[in-house]
């Protein structure tokens, strides 16, 4: 059955629905469900779709961005 993506409003016969935080969202695409869902980096704004930081209750995307905005201890990988 065709259904209406949350983020676009594409009718599609292949969307598929998620549960967050007890709503049901309905996409066609998972780039939609990466924009509605994923957390946005707080230094430079990019969606985070791995682990990514958090530092003080904000998210980053890399330890760039995250000494960016003033944390020091962190790191993406050892070196």
């Amino acid at each position: 059955m065709a259904a209406a993506c949350d983020c676009c409003g594409n009718i599609y016969d292949k969307a598929f629905q998620v549960t967050s935080r007890g709503k049901e969202l309905t996409f066609d695409c998972f780039e939609c469900a990466i924009q509605v869902l994923a957390p946005a980096c707080a230094s430079c704004g990019c969606k985070i779709i791995g682990h990514g930081m958090e530092v003080k209750t904000r998210m980053y995307c890399c330890a760039h961005c995250a000494r960016h905005a003033g944390a020091t201890e962190v790191q993406d990988r050892e070196p």
